[in-house]
């Protein structure tokens, strides 16, 4: 019996290209006159000397970080130091209401009646947990965070690697075949289930091909 969802973000709630195409190039915008402004704050330096150890290199002004963050934007570098500039950036664009978060049809309601069943909500994204509150916090169908339970990313371990899916069964606290993780990705599923894990993958567009997976397109598809 599932007791508890796990889904990813893009390209299973949400539009891939919301992120790609609005989110990201936001951020790229913002991300120097960001750095100019807040490089004293603790919350950038702290960020900033973890990118130095990632990098391996000396981040010692705006002009130099900012060349580095654009560089891994570009290479689209799951980074923990640069998802959690993207979202400090991205809070700001939410609260001036520069955009909301894209959400398909079906996944507000999909998640109001998972809840309503009884079943613990969570998130896995590559983005930074605060992104991730800040995505459903300010999405289309509204701030669906009451629905949520917790929320994990890099910090847990690489989305394609299944110790990462071990962490987050040991943190949820049930045994893993009670858990049911969703995405888009083979690789994840593919992770999540070497770990234990149910898993489905979504088809949006209905053109990924065969799936070790079970597939749907919609979360309407879905009978728990």
């Amino acid at each position: 019996m599932i007791k508890a969802i796990v889904t990813d973000i893009e390209g299973t709630t949400s539009s891939i290209s919301f992120v790609k195409e609005v989110l990201f190039p936001y951020a790229a915008r913002q991300l120097p006159a960001f750095l100019e402004t807040h490089w004293d704050k603790p919350e950038v330096q702290a960020q900033l000397r973890a990118a130095e150890q990632e990098s391996g290199q000396s981040l010692g002004s705006p002009a130099a970080a900012n060349a580095l963050f654009q560089q891994w934007i570009s290479e689209d570098r799951k980074a923990t130091p640069l998802k959690a500039l993207q979202g400090m950036i991205w809070k700001a664009g939410y609260q001036n209401g520069d955009y909301t978060a894209h959400l398909y049809p079906d996944t507000a309601a999909a998640l109001r009646a998972w809840k309503q069943q009884g079943l613990d909500l969570y998130v896995y994204s590559s983005g930074s947990i605060a992104a991730q509150q800040l995505f459903f916090g300010y999405s289309d169908a509204g701030d669906l965070t009451a629905l949520l339970c917790g929320y994990f990313d890099t910090t847990s371990g690489h989305k394609q690697e299944v110790d990462s899916y071990r962490t987050i069964q040991q943190a949820i606290g049930l045994p893993a075949e009670q858990l049911l993780f969703l995405s888009d990705i083979e690789a994840e599923l593919d992770a999540a289930a070497e770990a234990g894990f149910q898993t489905i993958r979504l088809d949006r567009e209905g053109s990924q091909g065969e799936s070790q997976h079970r597939v749907v397109s919609s979360f309407e598809e879905i009978a728990l």
